[in-house]
């Protein structure tokens, strides 16, 4: 039976999250660098990109780069940056044929000039379409993005902008990269391990996890689907009871 018909599309998640994991272990396994392993990790982003918009999942975040990933060597993270640049022109006529809106979090300043620009470029030229938001995250790490967000409510309140009273969960929502999305219901990882490395801390508050031995270049559509699958035979409390949720 074909997987994504046993996914019930009235219970999809709204937002799905991603570590991309294990390319270099996948380039070494072939006797490969791990640039190789980068390289072919985007036939996995386009098959995700479209299991997620068969089944009308609204959003999904991949860990592109972290903040952490600058102190990796200088030539993987060149060309890192190259492949970014190349794979955002590339895809942007499927992104546009596909109606996936591109968007982007972290300290993207802290790219090339080249990669904003093409960035840039990409997110301004599907900022119209609406069939899936699909979010990089580069040079992003969850615990500067909670510091900035400290800072900027805090600047309001310094300024009289806004009360302290006032500050609540919804504030801080509004004031994070992500503030235009929903929070994660969802994160995959690959390759086996098994952490969150300081992505979407917040916003994963409630997001149920799935963790797969899988390495990201061998990740496809219907390996998507376990996932959401899984997710889908999961009870999800919120902090209720079982007798709660069925009542």
């Amino acid at each position: 039976m074909d997987k994504k018909l046993r996914i019930d599309l009235q219970k999809v998640p709204k937002h799905v999250a991603i570590i991309m994991d294990g390319n270099g272990r996948w380039a070494k396994g072939k006797g490969m660098n791990r640039i190789f392993g980068h390289r072919n990790a985007l036939t996995a982003v386009r098959e995700c990109v479209k299991a997620a918009s068969q089944v009308n999942v609204e959003a999904i975040t991949l860990y592109a780069f972290s903040t952490e990933n600058w102190n990796r060597p200088k030539l993987e993270v060149d060309a890192l940056m190259s492949l970014l640049i190349n794979s955002l022109k590339k895809e942007l006529p499927d992104f546009m044929k596909n109606g996936v809106k591109v968007n982007a979090i972290g300290l993207i300043t802290s790219l090339p000039k080249k990669a904003q620009k093409v960035l840039t470029d990409v997110i301004t030229q599907t900022e119209n379409n609406t069939d899936i938001v699909l979010t990089f995250a580069l040079s992003y790490g969850s615990r500067e993005e909670i510091v900035n967000t400290i800072k900027n409510i805090s600047k309001k309140v310094v300024n009289k902008e806004l009360n302290l009273e006032e500050i609540n969960e919804n504030t801080i929502n509004n004031h994070l990269y992500t503030f235009n999305l929903p929070d994660v219901d969802l994160m995959i990882r690959t390759s086996g391990e098994q952490r969150i490395s300081n992505f979407l801390l917040w916003q994963m508050a409630y997001a149920e996890l799935y963790f797969t031995d899988i390495l990201w270049p061998d990740f496809r559509e219907e390996h998507f689907y376990d996932a959401i699958i899984d997710y889908q035979n999961r009870e999800r409390r919120f902090g209720k009871t079982s007798e709660q949720i069925t009542e």
